[in-house]
């Protein structure tokens, strides 16, 4: 077994890698000022983006959560892998050979799970893809090009053939020096009666099935056959790598024209996708084997930086089926902040049909003839009521009316409720606003009564909710609580970011501050680490890497980089320079001074009540002494420390 990665390697692979490209590949980065970027939390579920990317420190950091680290840590938690297996991913990608303290070069041995389960669906890939050529897989390609798709789409998409035999993949992943226990586990191989591993996938037409970074994770089989007693479509079953509720096929290809456009397009099936792709739709996905859901919704609200100026648009056949999918979408619409919408295709053709029907444009203009998802539910619940008697439209009006509460925006709703008291044809237009009006309030009062259920934001709520300075360090386990708002704990709060941001705008004077001049227990434990770190004076490159690995534990640790990651607070767009650290600087010590000015001056007064002037004299000189640096301080700044 290969041992531990050489410590040198690991620091190489975390400059090699820049945090943002990383932090890309799994939600949209814009701009937050100051050099930093933010998006919304892939860790948690939030309205606004709290998640902060400093791209200089190579660190993150979620203001909503508390989650942040530098890059291994975030690829470590957003994908559930071991420090190693994130090492070993991050080294592929940099082009780094790894070395190990036990010797030798290359990937390890015994690879971490996920990493050999990905690799051995790599390699699945290309060789069904290399399949698909071969004289068995002409009724593979013959069903592509009855469906518009060359050799070249087959290509881009990466779609392959699985050969009829009873184990080909299985000895071709073997000679890959794959075990068969993990090709079982991986769901590319099942045991047969007598116990042999064999191969899933026969016979078929394959599309690898790809996780948001663009690895392949699973696949999506359809029989070719009428020999086959299989289903139409046979999928990976659930494995440590692939959950079908939270991949979503074709989301590498979609998700930059997805940030760069602000719309998805949500169809049914894999043809789907491509059939959009190639006719220009290039931000479009699909679910796989499973309905639309709260996971995929998470995936997308990221991809998009989800707000009200972006849409998701869902394509559904025209027929009953279509219509049932649709509204089963509808109930996932509240999740979004984004304005959904439903374009149904004519004549129960799907977009893949459409194309090779009425060609490219057709699938474009699908989108154009787009309706809001609200109003599709609604008149689809209102096309089930007879309109033309008094009991056909109460009937109605109690089922549409719920929907209509639902709308977030107070306007719209308005809007809507009137557009369905015309709709019903209810002449009492205000009985029907009333009514919706009534349905929202108890809604919203319901919403109210569950704990932890008055917002849709994580504790904490994010620099939106309070400003990132104002936020109270989660999850400290001592001291008082912290009440930030103190212009104190603020104030050295900022001198910390400056010296974990800006060192040099501070050094080399913070090197001499002491970590009882940090009145907020955790900051002069932070202190303190950047002290063991070797301080501020001189500091490179591996400083930050240098101040986390010297805290003491996991809180201090994900302290540090909140304070390395949030955006210095000068005030009015002033220039963050040596005037502005030198203010911070004398805040903090003339805090520190005038806090021992008033212990010496209780102590001096209680030793001149006892008489006792030989101790009370010393006292005094002291506070003389202090008071005359304090003057010093306010009237000379930083020129005095």
């Amino acid at each position: 077994m290969a041992g531990r990665i050489n410590d040198e390697d690991v620091k190489a692979v975390r400059n090699a890698v820049p945090i943002d490209a990383v932090v890309s590949e799994y939600l949209q980065l814009r701009n937050a000022g100051g050099g930093q970027l933010k998006g919304l939390c892939p860790f948690h579920d939030e309205k606004s983006p709290s998640f902060h990317v400093s791209p200089s420190k190579g660190l993150y950091h979620c203001f909503g959560c508390q989650e942040g680290g530098d890059t291994l840590d975030f690829v470590q938690k957003v994908d559930h892998l071991s420090f190693s297996e994130a090492v070993e991913r991050l080294a592929a990608q940099a082009g780094i050979t790894l070395r190990y303290e036990e010797g030798g070069y290359g990937r390890a041995s015994q690879a971490g799970e996920r990493t050999r389960l990905v690799e051995a669906h790599r390699a699945a890939a290309a060789y069904y893809a290399e399949q698909l050529d071969g004289a068995e897989a002409a009724t593979g390609r013959e069903f592509l090009a009855r469906r518009g798709f060359d050799q070249d789409a087959a290509r881009h998409f990466g779609v392959g053939y699985a050969p009829a035999g009873w184990d080909h993949l299985v000895r071709f992943l073997r000679g890959k020096r794959f075990s068969d226990r993990e090709l079982i586990q991986a769901g590319l191989a099942q045991e047969s009666r007598n116990g042999r591993p064999i191969d899933r996938f026969r016979g078929r037409l394959l599309w690898p099935i790809r996780d948001i970074t663009g690895e392949v994770v699973g696949f999506g089989a359809r029989k070719l056959r009428d020999d086959d007693n299989g289903p139409k479509y046979l999928n990976t079953p659930e494995t440590p790598i692939y959950r079908k509720s939270q991949v979503l096929y074709g989301i590498d290809l979609a998700k930059r024209e997805i940030a760069k456009a602000g719309r998805a397009v949500v169809v049914e099936g894999y043809t789907d996708v491509m059939a959009c792709h190639l006719a220009g739709v290039t931000g479009a996905i699909a679910t796989c084997g499973t309905s639309f859901g709260g996971d995929h919704v998470k995936i997308l609200r990221r991809v998009l930086m989800d707000n009200s100026r972006s849409e998701v648009v869902f394509t559904f056949d025209g027929d009953a089926a279509g219509q049932k999918a649709a509204l089963r979408a509808f109930e996932d619409d509240q999740k979004f902040a984004a304005r959904t919408s439903i374009a149904v295709t004519p004549g129960g053709m799907d977009p893949c049909e459409l194309r090779l029907a009425e060609g490219d444009a057709a699938v474009q203009q699908l989108l154009e003839g787009r309706t809001p998802l609200f109003e599709f539910a609604i008149r689809s619940v209102v096309r089930e009521h007879n309109l033309d008697t008094a009991e056909g439209r109460s009937a109605a009006l109690e089922e549409a009316a719920p929907i209509v509460a639902r709308i977030k925006d107070g306007a719209i709703q308005h809007e809507y409720a009137v557009w369905l008291a015309g709709l019903l044809g209810i002449l009492d237009t205000q009985f029907v606003v009333r009514r919706v009006g009534q349905l929202a309030r108890w809604a919203r009062e319901r919403a109210t009564a569950r704990p932890g259920a008055a917002s849709g934001r994580a504790p904490g709520g994010g620099p939106h909710a309070a400003a990132p300075a104002d936020a109270a360090p989660q999850r400290w386990p001592r001291g008082p609580a912290l009440h930030l708002r103190s212009p104190a704990h603020r104030v050295e709060r900022e001198l910390l970011k400056l010296a974990l941001q800006r060192p040099e705008l501070v050094a080399p004077a913070f090197d001499a501050y002491g970590a009882d001049e940090f009145t907020a227990p955790p900051y002069a434990v932070v202190r303190e680490a950047v002290a063991a770190a070797g301080g501020v004076t001189g500091a490179d490159g591996g400083f930050l890497t240098r101040v986390r690995e010297a805290a003491p534990d996991d809180t201090v640790r994900s302290l540090v980089t909140e304070l390395a990651v949030e955006p210095l607070r000068s005030a009015r767009g002033r220039e963050v320079d040596q005037a502005y650290a030198g203010e911070q600087l004398v805040a903090v010590r003339l805090a520190a001074v005038h806090a021992r000015i008033a212990e010496l001056e209780g102590s001096a007064r209680r030793l001149e009540a006892q008489h006792d002037h030989e101790r009370a004299a010393p006292v005094r000189e002291q506070l003389w002494v202090l008071q005359q640096y304090a003057r010093a301080l306010r009237d000379r700044g930083a020129a005095a420390l």
